[in-house]
């Protein structure tokens, strides 16, 4: 049976409840086309969370990995495009769950400026889509430690010259994050529509060993 390693950070900052941990947890154990999910909840904290997602890597050795953040403020589930080699968590005023704040500082020294998810993006917002998920492609996977650890996988698979399809997914708030006097008025979406999402995102994954070659009309403009 082939395997499917799927991650999510925990809480952090103002998010008390990380969608990413509750989709995981979710998901884990199910069985998508004969691939099972293995899920793993990963720690907030800069280059740390590098070394745990590769040691589940080596470990379980999977087909696929899909890892998952929270982005406060979008409506839809979002599939990541591009991968920065940039950190700069102070623009939000946000640590990460250590209390280090990056600013400027490269995940690799003398990486390459970015990497492409190697996920089949289109495929998976339309089949989202057709299933009536709010899901859209994103360009713009923010500074903080998602995209971070997005660059520092996908810089260690190619380094070690590993066929692994993997890429990121970013979610909505959960309601009861949104219920903050602090966030009244972000859009949120349940731990049930975004594992539904995320479900329905993987089988499209395993459906399409290649992208479909069709425009998806964007939203987000970023």
């Amino acid at each position: 049976m082939e395997k499917i390693l799927l991650t999510g950070f925990e809480a952090y900052g103002h998010t008390p409840y990380n969608p990413a941990e509750s989709v995981a947890r979710e998901l884990s154990s199910k069985v998508i086309r004969d691939s099972e999910i293995i899920a793993r909840i990963v720690p907030k904290n800069f280059f740390e969370c590098i070394d745990v997602v590769w040691e589940a890597i080596t470990e379980i050795e999977p087909n696929i990995v899909v890892m998952m953040g929270e982005y406060g403020g979008r409506a839809t589930i979002s599939i990541e495009r591009i991968a920065k080699n940039l950190n700069d968590s102070t623009r939000y005023g946000l640590s990460d769950n250590k209390g280090c704040y990056l600013q400027g500082q490269l995940t690799v020294p003398d990486g390459p400026a970015a990497y492409y998810s190697t996920l089949p993006l289109r495929a998976m917002v339309k089949a989202m889509r057709e299933s009536g998920i709010p899901s859209d492609i994103s360009d713009a996977p923010g500074t903080f430690c998602c995209n971070h650890l997005m660059y520092g996988i996908l810089h260690r698979l190619h380094l070690n010259h590993l066929l692994i399809r993997a890429g990121w997914i970013h979610l909505p708030h959960l309601p009861c994050v949104a219920a903050l006097p602090e966030n009244l008025g972000a859009p949120s979406m349940s731990v049930e529509t975004s594992a539904m999402g995320v479900e329905i995102g993987l089988r499209a994954v395993l459906e399409n060993l290649e992208d479909i070659n069709e425009p998806i009309l964007s939203r987000l403009q970023i």
